[in-house]
Formats: structure tokens, sequence, C-alpha cells
């Protein structure tokens, strides 16, 4: 059984919203009645039963029969993807492009019918997302939704999914715990959360339906790590980060973070919210590179299907290769600084890992590796006038 299926079907039949004819096959109807429902076990009338008469209910129970004799088509689930704006340079924070090709992805698979839609930034008009099952926000920070906060809490108390992508699950403090615990389970935290590059090797949680048909991952990124987590969060992709594989510290290096040298963290989480509806965070997407590595990709397609509360294919969700033509597509102009996209190593060494230093010791290493630099400049040159 596939997941949420639904079907639309022509006409007006008095009073009937939508009858579900089994566990997650809902076949809609015209009228403004609340809902029948029915599973395998029961049937349930949850409105006043005076709201429709015998002739709808006969006619109702009709289409049961006929559906589940011979089913019906299906209508695709409605995935919204929400990008930021151009950041950081060609190649990096590719929001725009990034979408596209997920969403493409999406819609030209038939394992799971889906309606993926991009649209950039916040909705002028927010009534597009109200039949959405699951929002899918890729940005700087919370560039998209600071216009949207409310909606956006409308709508994950109403169980819609979301996934937040990396620089997406970086919000101020108080609104991570006011509203990214709750909504996805975790965030990026001022004054704890890092931001290094690094070369991680993801670990797939074999036990989740996420890591369906995902191997092992090798991938260089901005992969933030030791974030502020809920209780309920569920670890969908792990990686341990060493003084092998770190590449670069950049710009927010804490304490916490210097201790967990060694240590598994969590790149790639969901959370079941208490009330219904699914959320997850993942802080990779800085290289737009990455969405050419088959398992990276697949990765995060079973978990936008996840969040949309639809159920992943036993082998995951089919995702054709990139091609470097096709991961060019759509990048975002920057003149003549823009720069074509080359398809990843899809086993990146680290050549010359960078110390792992202190943050007390970085503003001092930072200044030798300076001096260093210049000095074997100088080398190099004597050498060649030499």
């Amino acid at each position: 059984m596939r997941g949420r299926e639904e079907t639309q079907i022509g006409g007006n039949f008095s009073q009937i919203s939508e009858v579900s004819l089994r566990e997650g096959t809902v076949i809609r109807l015209g009228g403004l009645a609340p809902k029948y429902i029915f599973s395998s076990k029961s049937l349930q009338i949850p409105f006043d039963f005076f709201a429709m008469n015998n002739i709808p209910l006969l006619f109702c129970l009709f289409l049961l029969s006929y559906a589940t004799l011979f089913g019906l088509p299906v209508e695709p689930t409605k995935i919204v993807f929400l990008h930021g704006d151009k950041s950081h340079g060609s190649g990096d924070h590719e929001f725009r492009a990034g979408s596209l090709l997920l969403a493409n992805h999406l819609n030209k698979q038939d394992a799971v019918p889906v309606d993926a839609i991009v649209i950039a930034g916040w909705p002028a008009d927010e009534s597009v997302l109200n039949d959405a099952a699951a929002v899918v926000v890729y940005s700087d920070a919370t560039e998209v939704i600071e216009n949207g906060w409310g909606k956006m809490d409308e709508l994950m108390k109403n169980g819609v999914g979301c996934l937040m992508m990396h620089y997406a699950v970086h919000p101020k403090v108080s609104r991570g715990e006011e509203s990214f615990l709750p909504w996805i389970g975790g965030y990026f935290k001022d004054g704890k959360s890092v931001n290094p590059f690094w070369a991680a090797e993801i670990e797939p949680n074999s036990e989740h339906e996420t890591s369906a048909g995902v191997s092992r991952i090798h991938a260089v990124d901005e992969f933030y790590f030791n974030l502020e987590f809920s209780k309920g969060m569920i670890p969908f992709g792990t990686a341990t980060p060493s003084a092998e594989n770190l590449i670069k510290i950049t710009n927010i290096w804490t304490d916490g973070g210097y201790s967990q040298k060694g240590v598994p963290q969590t790149l790639l989480w969901g959370i079941e919210r208490p009330e219904g509806g699914r959320g997850a965070g993942f802080t990779g997407g800085q290289n737009h590179e990455n969405w050419a590595l088959d398992d990276y990709r697949k990765l995060i397609l079973n978990s936008i299907i996840w969040v949309a509360g639809l159920k992943v294919p036993k082998g995951g969700l089919p995702t054709p290769s990139v091609s470097e033509e096709e991961l060019n597509e759509n990048l975002d102009d920057y003149g003549e600084s823009t720069k074509r996209v080359r398809l990843p190593d899809p086993k990146p060494v680290v050549q010359e890992p960078e110390a792992w230093v202190k943050p007390s010791e970085l503003k001092e290493y930072r200044r030798q590796q300076r001096i260093k630099k210049r000095e074997d400049l100088i080398r190099t040159r004597s050498k060649l006038d030499g």
C-alpha cells in the first residue's frame, strides 16, 4: 500500500465532502460537510449524521465497493519547496537550483504519487500552502519564513510536514526554542553549534525507513554539528568529525563544537510531533555539487516523502543519476563569476586536514598560517628567480 493516496471525483454529491476507502486512500467529493472515515476494521462518521441523507450514503457505499475492487486514479500529494535568494557565490547556497532539482526528481518518479512545486521566497498568496502535505525550506537562516511565522505555526499544528535544509536550520535561539524544536526537533544553536567544512562518512539509520536503498555516503560539505535537539529526535544520518577529516574551520567555532572531535554527530534527523505531523532537518546543502551523489540525494528525497506522511518505497524513492548538465541547470546568475559545477568525487580524500584547535587559539593559529603562506610564497619566488 502506498501512503496517503487521494482521488478527485467530479460532480457535487450533496453534503458529502470525502470518503476514505482504505487506510491512506481518499476519494474527494463535492460539498462542504466533514468526512466519512473508513479503515479495514471500521467505518466512522465523525460529524452530525443529520448532514447526510440515505441516498448519498448508499452512493458512498457503492463507490467504496467499486474502488476497492477495481481501484481508481490517484491524486498526487502536494509538496511545496520555498527557496531563498542567492548568496555565498556561484556553486554554493544554490537554493533555487537545488530545490528545482529535487522537485524534478520527485515529480518524474511514479513509485509515490507527488506533486512538488517550487516557490521563490514566502508565497504572496499563503493559500497555496493550505493543501500541502509538506513544506521544504531551503534558504539563508529564516529569510523565507520571516514574514510567515504565524502561517507556518498554523501549518505545523495542523500536521503539515516540514524539512529545513542547511542554513535554514539556523534561527535565533528564541525562535529555535519556540518554533524549531516543536516543528522539526532541532536547530543550530548560537553559542553551541559549529559550521566547519569536513569530509563526512554519513551512515543512514538502517532501522528507519528513510534509509531505504541508501548506502554509506561520502561527501564534503559545511555540515553543521553539535546542534540542539528535542527529546523525540530520530537520527536519520550520522557522521563523526575528526582531526583527519576536518577541512576548514569557518566563522563559527565553539568550545562545545571543539569537544565533539571523534563523537558521532546527527546531520539529518526527524521528529514525530505528539500532536500529529512530522518534521526534519538537514545540515548539508552548502555545496550544490553534492546533489549529484546518488545516496545523498536519495536520503533527502526519502526524508521528504517521510515528512509528507507517505510510505517510503522498499528500495527508496527512485532517482536517476544526475548528469553534469542537469547539475548546472537553474544556477544563480553571477555574471562572469558564475562557475560551472563539476560532478563531485564519490570518495573525497582530505589531503591536508586543518588543525583541530581550541576556539581561544584559533586567531593565533590563523595568524601563523598567514605568515607561513607568505614565507612559502617568498621561497617559491626565490627559486624561480634563481
